[in-house]
């Protein structure tokens, strides 16, 4: 057996709840047919968003979104999204699938979405092929209240009051898609653009995130620290709020981004290759923090993972520029695994974006015509939702095994604990073995014979078992009661292959 303590008097840092965050890009199905569906669908909607899966992802939490990409954004110019949709511009999609794209998805919808969902906004912006003008002016329309040409334009355009931009990425990728650039020159422009993002309201200052490394470029990290962290006092963070990171877990590929493997069709090795590589970002995080920590110990600049999940072939039959892939349990295992790392790191990660929402990468919803399913995903993020702002506690896992073999080794058990507002201990596991049930003895340091379960559910199944439009819930969200009251505790038997959640209190 092996046991987990849970020290409830060492609380550590708030778990921000954007690390719940989710993206969504001008990519394949994700906007147009996922989120909207325009005005005049048969397909129930609210000023064009699917009321299907607004309610789902209220339901879920979801505390911000992203927007518009991703590479799109780097080739996004705004104006192109205002104003009559009729007389919008429309564009050639040449990242993703040479498909047109009308804009009739633009600025106004998207906060329009974020008011149904009721979340906060993450405008990512154009610095790969926009100008320096072209983003001041974007900030400008979206954000001032006064007179001025762009607020004036936004009025005219049917939105007399501004809007509320939370966080504002300052280009995407831009050491690829975003503009193929070296970090020294990325950094010294980040210092230009940023100067013209303007904060109207004192009120609500926006968050202003640099582009950060692709996965272990420790050097870009550096560079850009170098060149725009301050840290004067009148400064107080430099000229950043946050740093970005992408990670991917790739569950086959070995060079060859061409081949990524199946989303359904896959091996025992290659589900704990896939676990190895996505428990990845235990390292990234632990070692661009360090490098953050040199400039930053107090910790005032966030690490924003904007962009993480599986990546894997696209389902046969589809356009593989629209990148639409099923979701397993093997998914429902890799975010459950990197939530909790992000939970555990909660100290310096502020803000996380799963890639991509509906219909791309590994999704929390999937529709289909007037369809909608929730995928493993979906429920992994609901389960945890008790986690957005709550406070880190201290947590030991002891006896616990590995599994997989290899350098595809993982921890066979992977938590983290937090504790909310009203004193209710929220415990999320996964347990990664593909056989074998784990006991565990939950034990408190203070008053542990004071508590007990109050909800608890999980999600198991095969490793490769998913939700279709046929069987919609082959996984699904359900009680747990396998568990028992200890002494200081609680003993409870995960069973294989699961993702847990139980909660407890005085």
């Amino acid at each position: 057996m092996s046991k987990l303590v849970i020290n409830n008097e060492n609380k550590k840092s708030t778990i921000a709840p954007e690390i719940y965050g989710h993206f969504s890009e001008h990519l394949g199905r994700c906007i147009y047919e996922g989120l909207y569906v325009g005005e005049n669908s048969d397909i129930p909607n609210v000023n064009g968003m699917r009321t299907d899966v607004v309610e789902a992802l209220k339901e879920m939490k979801i505390p911000v979104l992203r927007w518009p990409g991703g590479c799109f954004a780097d080739e996004y110019h705004w104006m192109d999204g205002i104003g009559p949709k009729e007389s919008r511009k429309k564009m050639i999609n040449t990242h993703w699938g040479g498909v047109v794209e009308d804009n009739s998805f633009g600025t106004h919808e998207f906060f329009e979405l974020c008011r149904q969902l009721g979340c906060k906004t993450y405008v990512n912006a154009n610095m790969g092929s926009g100008t320096v003008r072209e983003m001041s002016e974007w900030v400008e329309y979206m954000t001032f209240n006064g007179v001025s040409p762009m607020a004036d334009l936004r009025k005219a355009n049917g939105h007399e009051e501004p809007w509320t931009v939370d966080y504002l990425g300052v280009g995407n990728e831009n050491w690829g898609c975003g503009g193929n650039m070296r970090p020294q020159f990325y950094a010294d422009e980040y210092r230009r653009y940023q100067t013209y993002v303007r904060n109207y309201d004192g009120n609500k200052p926006i968050a202003k995130i640099a582009c950060g490394a692709n996965v272990d470029d420790y050097h870009w990290t550096k560079v850009v620290l170098d060149t725009c962290f301050d840290g004067t006092p009148e400064k107080e963070h430099g000229f950043m709020d946050g740093l970005s990171l992408h990670h991917y877990t790739l569950p086959e590929m070995d060079g060859d981004w061409n081949y990524k493997g199946s989303a359904t069709d896959f091996t025992e090795e290659i589900f704990y290759k896939t676990l190895k590589r996505s428990y990845y970002m235990e390292e990234l995080i632990t070692k661009h923090g360090a490098i953050m920590d040199q400039y930053d110990p107090e910790k005032k600049i966030g690490m924003m993972v904007d962009e993480w999940g599986i990546w894997t072939d696209v389902e046969p039959g589809t356009n593989p520029g629209f990148l639409y892939q099923q979701n397993t349990m093997r998914d429902a295992l890799v975010a459950g695994m990197n939530l909790n790392i992000f939970n555990k790191h909660s100290d310096r990660v502020k803000l996380a974006c799963i890639a991509q929402m509906v219909n791309v990468l590994q999704s929390v919803v999937l529709t289909e015509g007037e369809k909608m399913i929730k995928t493993p995903t979906y429920y992994v993020f609901k389960m945890y939702r008790h986690h957005q702002g709550a406070t880190l506690l201290g947590s030991d896992l002891l006896n616990s095994s590995k599994v997989g073999s290899g350098e595809n080794e993982v921890p066979k058990i992977f938590e983290s604990v937090s504790e909310d507002e009203n004193g209710v201990i929220n415990i999320t596991l996964t347990n990664n073995s593909l056989k074998d049930a784990e006991n565990i003895e939950i034990q408190l340091t203070k008053d542990g014979d004071a508590y007990s379960v109050c909800e608890a559910s999980y999600v198991t199944g095969a490793m490769n078992a998913h939700n279709t439009f046929e069987n919609p819930e082959v996984i699904k969200e359900q009680e747990f009661t396998d568990y028992s009251k200890a002494a200081n505790g609680i003993n409870v038997t995960i069973p294989a292959c699961s993702v847990v959640s139980i909660r407890i209190k005085k």
